[in-house]
């Protein structure tokens, strides 16, 4: 239950950092989360909210500065809810995350891992690939806001750039917000997507109403003086239709496995490329397969971890639960020339038992599923023949729960475990796990 802040500044001192990046104190017995507080540091702050059994702060002078703090390189920091540890050396984010899996860990599954991986870092600028930007038309100030929503969800921060973002569209957020203030038709659009492959970078304008023809042509414009391929989306996903030019070819080059991997402008592909490219090597290199290994990728999406298992492992089967993304696997592994992997649509949260791939022989398997875990798969799977489990993760709560299934109930045992810097300053935390019969 949310109750009236306490208008009265108050001191603490900051113990620990939560998985959402604010500091976390105790004061007088009761935990408070405290933005922009870093462990190890006293600060003053105001009380924003009060709740039953923890409240929520805002730090203001820092009276005792952590020595990981930083000056946040982005002028909207604090406002922009983008990056929340833009004041947290990059070290030290990496530190943070491995901590809050730790704990996580411990906490809810109940286990920990015999060993911890290096963790897996690359540039922490300017990498982000895909984004999902909200645009604002503000009629009483005459001008369209095109950015990440602010920390207060409510509002759309005003961005004239953004470090995090491929400097392709990050150094030019001004000049695609004075697009937008030009159009007519501004105030039916609520979202841009940005999708980036190696040679080619496209834009997707969500629109709720038509779009006039004089819109249609500064959007073409804007797409040919920019280098962006301009894409519509004026209902579902399925209404998503190229403006200009007339074919969208996106795709990302895997070199060290001799693929080239295409996805669609508006479908799942990982955020940071660097960091995916060292991923897909650390989980093949962990995996370890070989010409005799039957291996089932789970939650394969268009064939990421699959298509590069496939030039190791005997036979690969993935399954992913949208059917583009299967159509785009299977499409991939086509175009590479790999004929020993296949791809099925599967529905990863019901029932898979009936299924002819689950009842298969598979000794390597490999998990890469949402924010909410694979409770349910796991109740089910793996089979006895499988012998090592590699298991990335976006989430550290259901990672814990799921490794302590994995553990009490299939028999295996944590070996290893190492996050990844996927998203830098912010508060998310993905991981890498290697799960090996006891």
């Amino acid at each position: 239950m949310k109750r009236t802040a306490n208008p009265q500044p108050f001191e603490a001192d900051i113990d620990d950092l939560a998985h959402d990046g604010r500091g976390v104190a105790r004061v007088e017995g009761k935990t408070v989360f405290v933005a922009d507080a870093l462990p190890g540091e006293r600060v003053k702050a105001q009380l924003v909210r009060r709740h039953r059994d923890f409240d929520e702060a805002q730090a203001g002078d820092i009276l005792v500065a952590s020595p990981n703090r930083v000056v946040p390189r982005c002028p909207h920091f604090g406002v922009c809810g983008g990056c929340v540890l833009q004041h947290l050396a990059p070290p030290a984010q990496i530190a943070a995350k491995q901590n809050v899996l730790a704990q996580n860990f411990a906490r809810i599954g109940h286990v920990e891992p015999v060993r911890w991986l290096e963790p897996l870092t690359a540039s922490v600028w300017g990498y982000r690939r895909r984004a999902r930007l909200s645009v604002k038309h503000v009629a009483k100030k005459g001008k369209t806001l095109v950015g990440f929503r602010e920390r207060d969800p409510r509002f759309v921060a005003d961005l004239a750039h953004c470090d995090v973002l491929d400097p392709a569209l990050g150094e030019k957020l001004d000049v695609l917000g004075a697009l937008l203030n030009a159009m007519e038709g501004a105030a039916s659009i609520p979202q841009i997507e940005f999708s980036a492959g190696d040679a080619a970078r496209a834009l997707v304008f969500r629109h709720l109403q038509p779009l006039s023809a004089a819109d249609q042509d500064k959007l073409a414009a804007f797409g040919r003086e920019h280098g962006f391929a301009i894409l519509l989306q004026p209902g579902g996903i399925d209404s998503v239709h190229a403006l200009w030019p007339e074919s969208v070819a996106l795709s990302y080059a895997l070199p060290e496995h001799d693929l080239r991997l295409a996805f669609a402008a508006v479908g799942f592909v990982q955020v940071n490329a660097s960091i995916n490219q060292r991923m897909i090597d650390h989980a093949l290199a962990l995996l370890a397969p070989g010409p005799g290994d039957r291996v089932l990728d789970l939650f394969c999406g268009l064939g990421n971890f699959s298509l590069p298992l496939a030039r190791r492992a005997g036979r690969v089967c993935g399954i992913e639960g949208d059917t583009g993304l299967v159509e785009s696997a299977r499409a991939n592994a086509a175009t590479n020339g790999i004929v020993n992997a296949e791809f099925h649509v599967g529905d990863l949260a019901g029932d898979v038992r009936g299924s002819a791939w689950a009842r298969a022989d598979w000794n390597l398997m490999l998990l890469d599923p949402p924010r909410s875990g694979a409770g349910e798969l796991l109740k089910q799977l793996p089979g006895k023949s499988v012998q090592r489990v590699v298991y990335v993760s976006c989430h550290p709560a259901s990672l814990a729960r799921d490794a302590g299934t994995l553990v009490r109930q299939h028999g295996f045992k944590l070996q290893a475990a190492g996050v990844m810097d996927m998203f830098p300053h912010t508060g998310h935390v993905e991981s890498i796990t290697l799960f090996e019969r006891a």
